[in-house]
């Protein structure tokens, strides 16, 4: 096995810079193990989303490796990137991009439409997709009455657990969770977070949380600032 097979995600010399304008993200050295918790934070526009969009295949760097068990990401088409990411990743973005004409249990479902790799992990353990869908929103606080419910109908603490559910549906490799937790009060926060860390966890999957909220940095495993993983600003300081 090679250094980076040993790794779920690995980064190593990443550039990135909008247009002709100078990098403004340098990364030299980012990893996660297999099944790690890893709380990532920084202030508002210091990269947090534009490193995930990378690291997610959404964006390209200018240079530099992203692996994702052993596969780099940046020597792939977009295609491959884009069946990399149904495949291994789950992805609950800051405002969810829920489906808002889809009931909860169709929006938890999306991934096994496009992912035939997620679809096949589920109907592995469970006796129906649908069953398994329920089996998340019932897990993350939501009552059977509820799942047949349109998102747009729901509480921004409701649709919180439907993008987590959808993120975690089919045991992914890594959970990406960008500021998910920025909209709801303390509370429902911190309850949000137990739930997720204890199903990633019965996954084995990785979970890269993102926030610019400090007070959620003992929850995690490791803690990384971004402000000193990038070197750019060193640069040119």
């Amino acid at each position: 096995m090679s250094e980076t097979d040993a790794f779920l995600l690995k980064v190593t010399d990443l550039h990135f810079g909008w247009g002709q304008e100078p990098d403004f993200l340098i990364v030299d050295d980012f990893s996660m193990q297999r099944g790690s918790h890893v709380f990532l934070e920084g202030p508002s526009g210091s990269g947090k989303s534009t490193l995930l969009g990378m690291i997610a295949g959404v964006l390209t760097p200018r240079s530099g490796e992203i692996s994702m068990n052993g596969k780099r990401l940046d020597a792939l088409s977009m295609s491959e990137r884009d069946k990399l990411r149904a495949d291994s990743m789950g992805v609950i973005f800051q405002l969810f991009n829920l489906l808002p004409y889809l009931s909860m249990i169709d929006n938890v479902l999306l991934p096994c439409r496009f992912s035939s790799k997620r679809r096949k992990n589920v109907l592995g353990k469970a006796d129906s997709l649908e069953d398994e869908a329920r089996r998340l929103l019932t897990r993350l606080g939501l009552p059977t009455e509820m799942h047949t419910r349109k998102v747009s109908n729901l509480s921004v603490g409701q649709q919180q657990r439907v993008a987590a559910a959808r993120a975690f549906i089919g045991s992914p490799d890594l959970i990406i969770a960008d500021e998910p937790t920025s909209s709801v009060d303390t509370a429902a926060r911190d309850a949000f977070l137990a739930l997720l860390m204890e199903e990633a966890s019965a996954t084995n999957a990785g979970l890269l949380f993102v926030s610019h909220d400090r007070s959620l940095a003992s929850a995690f495993q490791t803690q990384v600032s971004l402000t000193d993983l990038n070197t750019a600003k060193k640069e040119t300081a």
